[in-house]
């Protein structure tokens, strides 16, 4: 029995980059054999297995053969007599596909070194193109290192694997675990890059994709491309470091720009309701976790209104932070504004520029929260009043204490 670390681990570790997790692969072992030594199973598809001690993953070697469409089409076999070569031969690139002994020494078939030396994404074998899963794993990994490029004949065989239907029968889960894990890498335009470029992304996210060659108007968005313009906008959302609610909604929010009328271009009145109404599909068609999907919404049809805050007085004020309910989930209503921060600065030549909504918003929503809600309902109550009337008359401080946010004339608006 032999053990060898293998996968992204030993890619990491060739980069000099930090290691988070380690997987190894056995071989010339049984489950039988394992289980004796201690450890514990825990694959359901294949037999893979927890250290005793460290708890890292233990994975028999194993080939697989197609039997069917999607990523769960496979037939696996673990055999005492399946060599590491032909373990390594059904991983999915060649920076990942290099194994390292107990003593250090690298096993390296495929040229895995020579491509992270090249800094080129490439298949390791045909095999490839039996798992459309890698379409989304070659795509995040070049959201988290945009200086690699795909190799021209991988990217063919993407081709022909979204040609071939591969993609359509991803299942939602697996679609949004790898899109999420690529919103949160360090350039997610890379992904989009990738996935547009193999004519995935038109499968997976036709409303997203439709949006490249859209023109807005150029003293807004200096950029014009719809397209490009979203791109830099999930670029700005990774450079600020937002969560991932935040960086799909930034993915969302002009969604509506796609649909707008071609003699209305390139204005787009009313993308907003649009792009709240496609983005439900999205969260459907991908099973988007609820609180991702509600944030994603409020971006989609209140980014307008936010960008155009300083010119709003108390009434239309509050009307927004009601309609964000950011009276009740001031966490959130921040994280809506970064989002729209990320839209305004996403544009060219202004990323560096000032986003004075934000501290604005914030300050007007803590005017609105200082106000003591349960001694005025406290006080009304004493007078008679009920329900409404001492609804009405939290709102009236709340206005009270907004009165010094008036319209500012000189504020420049970003649509």
């Amino acid at each position: 029995m032999e053990i060898y670390q293998v996968g992204g681990a030993v890619r990491d570790a060739l980069l000099g980059l930090p290691v988070q997790d380690r997987d190894w692969v056995v071989v010339g072992a049984t489950p039988e054999e394992l289980v004796a030594q201690g450890f514990l199973p825990v694959g359901k598809d294949f037999p893979v297995f927890l250290h005793p001690l460290t708890r890292e993953e233990h994975a028999l070697a194993r080939t697989e053969r197609k039997t069917a469409q999607g990523y769960r089409g496979f037939a696996v076999q673990a055999q005492p007599n399946v060599t590491l070569q032909e373990d390594l031969a059904r991983r999915d690139l060649t920076i990942n596909a290099i194994a390292q002994s107990a003593e250090g020494r690298l096993i390296d078939p495929y040229g895995g070194q020579a491509d992270l030396q090249a800094r080129v994404f490439r298949h390791v074998t045909a095999a490839f193109a039996e798992d459309p899963v890698r379409i989304l794993r070659l795509a995040r990994f070049a959201a988290r290192f945009p200086d690699f490029s795909v190799a021209t004949e991988t990217l063919a065989l993407m081709r022909q694997m979204v040609d071939a239907g591969e993609v359509d029968a991803l299942v939602p889960e697996r679609v949004w675990q790898e899109l999420s894990r690529g919103l949160m890498q360090e350039r997610p335009s890379r992904m989009f890059e990738v996935l547009r470029s193999c004519g995935a992304l038109a499968r997976l996210l036709p409303e997203v994709d439709r949006l490249w060659g859209v023109p807005q108007r150029a003293e807004y968005h200096p950029e014009i491309d719809t397209g490009v313009h979203l791109m830099m906008v999930m670029d700005m959302s990774a450079q600020l470091q937002a969560p991932l609610g935040v960086r799909f909604a930034c993915l969302m929010h002009d969604l509506g720009k796609g649909t707008t009328p071609v003699h209305l271009l390139p204005r787009h009145l009313g993308h907003e309701e649009r792009s709240a109404r496609l983005l439900q599909g999205v969260c459907q068609r991908l099973r988007v976790p609820v609180d991702c999907k509600d944030l994603a919404d409020l971006v989609a049809r209140e980014h307008g209104n936010i960008h155009r805050s300083a010119e709003l007085g108390p009434q239309a004020l509050l009307r927004l932070l009601e309609r964000c309910d950011a009276l009740r989930k001031p966490a959130r209503f921040d994280e809506i504004v970064l989002a729209c921060e990320c839209d305004a600065r996403g544009r060219l030549g202004l990323a560096e520029q000032p986003y004075p909504q934000r501290a604005r918003l914030q300050a007007a929503l803590a005017r609105a929260l200082s106000v003591p809600t349960a001694q005025i309902a406290a006080q009304a109550q004493q007078q008679g009043l009920k329900g409404e009337h001492i609804g009405e008359k939290v709102r009236r401080a709340r206005l009270q204490a907004l009165a010094g946010f008036g319209r500012d004339a000189g504020a420049d608006p970003l649509p």
